[in-house]
């Protein structure tokens, strides 16, 4: 009650606290990132061991038995550990406890993990360990082909100069691409000559690694400067390689162009890519946990041109597979519904209210209500995303009744011949411990969202904020900004409802009309309460149908949705080369183009065989 009469008496302060709501709910709304769901925190650490020409069965005995072992005993907070391995590559997920500190535990899995790669098999290289989160996903896929450059030329220019360009964009994650030929210098033997020279392959080998060397050598002091000094003998081109001595024998030198041939190559291709049938590259463009996903794409499209003006000859680029066109799209419906949404309970209002007056400060209350919630999310740092407008969407039919239930019984102590601030001061003193007790039960609905786990928790909360804190400033502006405008507004509405204009006779057929109804349910109402135990039967068995539906209908985390895209996985019987598995999918692809047409058909892309074991971290491993 003090509140309310304190809203009377200041109404220059209420004003000013509503202009401050409306200035930093633009604010907050215009600085908050944007997304399809809110940020999942999974605490997941992925480690992934390579040892090349390493069989699956071996990786898993051998590299990833140890490294699991090692890890469950030492590293602490640890959940569960799941693993699978493939020839040359082993994969762990590492799943921690909630609240668990990631940084400490990636520290301890690499400390482990140097000392368990002392029983594993010589040479193994320590493994990539990455952070995992959920929200690190593929938002658009940048896709480089050519008709006249070769793959090592797509794949060296992919990973020495795009990705380059693209870790300037906030935000953005991008791996290693997909598909192409990693460029490498070829050295092959040819095992005659090197018998005739009495060398053995090791031989060459080492030879190679001694002289292609760069090292430091000191300085020299040559005046008033010093100069750095550096041995350089790493060859500055392909045909230089031949030069290179493996062995000196009766004092002639052998180089490596009499015992082999070296050639630039590329390595064992394990891994295809084909754009529309022909192959290409790739790059996953990804965003970073905290970044936007339009924001992301759109520095990524912004780029492209720069990147195209100084990309070779015959290089073409696009961005497939844009993840933002979905996240804009389900955004602009979700507000397309709001709107919708406050237009029909502005127009409900007015119709049941029969006042433009009493619309017009119920609906006042509605938009700041729900920017209060937009501050809300924004110092809480949420994102917009579905489940946040989603959550304001559903608080708007709620929000409306603090308002409307004051403004009505304001209405009523005025038919009862109160001055205008005596029925502003009883009807808000009337309503306001049940208005409390609807608002805080509404809120207390949502109370077990905060005992949720695991990726439920990280969904349904920003919801359940967005409608408590709209409810909560709904219930304090039916307190202040209410009263405030009922008393500036409605202070000539008895003179207005009394003419003859069309608002009056329009309000007097509507009263009728509603006498009428409130006259045939008195009646039904008897009739139901004469009748009490088949009432309490017939709810009683449309409660025990329902339990039922949950059944009927099904269960799932998430509907099914359209993207306009279907994957198909393709594997190969056990030991078929990439080559070969390369002119099935061609088949399959031609067998596609057949079915769909070309119309509905913007792109086929196809990717084959493994990544390189980086990228293994980002994509699926049940794929060609």
């Amino acid at each position: 009650m003090w509140i309310v009469r304190l809203a009377l008496r200041r109404p220059y302060t209420v004003a000013v606290l509503c202009s401050l709501i409306a200035i930093f709910g633009v604010l907050s709304t215009g600085r908050m990132k944007t997304d399809i769901l809110p940020a999942i925190d999974i605490p997941v650490v992925i480690v992934v061991w390579n040892y090349p020409g390493l069989s699956a069965e071996d990786m898993e005995r051998r590299v990833v038995f140890i490294s699991e072992r090692a890890m469950s005993t030492t590293v602490s907070g640890i959940q569960r550990i799941d693993s699978q391995s493939m020839s040359s590559i082993g994969i762990l997920k590492v799943y921690f406890e909630p609240g668990s500190d990631i940084g400490g535990a990636i520290a301890q899995i690499v400390s482990v993990s140097l000392t368990a790669s002392r029983i594993m098999p010589p040479g193994i290289t320590p493994p990539a360990i990455i952070r995992y989160n959920a929200s690190n996903v593929p938002v658009a896929q940048l896709t480089i082909s050519s008709k006249t450059l070769s793959e090592q030329e797509l794949y060296d220019y992919s990973l020495n100069f795009i990705r380059l360009r693209l870790f300037t964009i906030p935000g953005l994650a991008t791996p290693a691409p997909f598909g192409g030929k990693s460029r490498q210098i070829m050295v092959d033997i040819d095992p005659a000559r090197v018998a005739s020279k009495g060398l053995s392959p090791n031989d060459v080998v080492q030879a190679v690694l001694a002289s292609n060397v760069l090292v430091p050598a000191g300085s020299a002091q040559i005046g008033g400067t010093e100069y750095d000094v550096k041995l350089n003998a790493s060859p500055d081109s392909v045909e230089a390689f031949n030069d290179l001595p493996v062995k000196a024998m009766d004092g002639a030198t052998i180089t490596l162009g009499d015992v082999a041939r070296v050639r630039d190559g590329y390595a064992v291709q394990n891994n295809m890519v084909r754009i529309d049938g022909r192959r290409a590259t790739y790059l996953a463009i990804l965003k970073k946990a905290d970044a936007s996903t339009l924001a992301v794409v759109e520095g990524a499209r912004e780029q492209l041109p720069i990147i195209k003006a100084a990309a070779p000859e015959g290089m073409e680029l696009k961005i497939d597979f844009d993840q933002s066109v979905f996240v804009r799209a389900a955004i602009q419906n979700v507000l397309h519904e709001a709107v919708i949404a406050s237009i029909l309970v502005s127009l409900m209002i007015l119709f049941f209210l029969g006042s433009w007056r009493g619309a017009v400060l119920v609906g006042t209350s509605i938009p700041l209500a729900i920017l209060v919630g937009l501050v809300g999310l924004f110092l809480g740092g949420q994102t917009l995303n579905l489940m946040t407008l989603g959550g304001l969407a559903l608080a708007i039919g709620m929000l409306v009744d603090d308002a409307t239930v004051e403004v009505e019984n304001i209405h009523r102590n005025r038919h009862m011949g109160k001055p205008l601030t005596v029925a502003i001061l009883d009807g808000a003193r009337q309503i306001a411990v049940p208005a409390l007790a609807a608002t805080l039960t509404i809120c207390v609905v949502f109370f077990p969202v905060v005992l949720l786990e695991g990726p439920a928790r990280f969904l349904f909360t920003p919801l359940a904020l967005g409608v408590v804190i709209s409810m909560l400033a709904s219930y304090l502006l039916s307190r202040t900004l209410v009263p405030t405008l009922a008393r500036i507004l409605l202070e000539k509405e008895d003179l207005e409802q009394k003419g003859p204009g069309f608002g009056a006779r329009f309000n007097r057929w509507r009263d009728a009309r509603f006498e009428r109804f409130r006259e045939a349910y008195g009646r039904a109402l008897s009739v139901v309460l004469g009748h009490r135990g088949m009432v309490i039967g017939a709810a009683g068995l449309v409660l025990l149908c329902s339990a039922a539906l949950p059944f009927v209908v099904g269960l799932d985390f998430f509907p099914a949705v359209d993207a306009g895209q279907m994957r198909l996985h393709f594997r190969a019987p056990i030991g078929t080369r990439v080559e070969e598995t390369e002119r099935h999918v061609a088949r399959l692809e031609q067998r596609i183009r057949e079915i769909v047409p070309a119309d509905e058909l913007q792109t086929l892309n196809s990717m084959i065989g493994v990544p390189i074991s980086y990228n293994l971290a980002f994509v699926q491993t049940d794929n060609t």
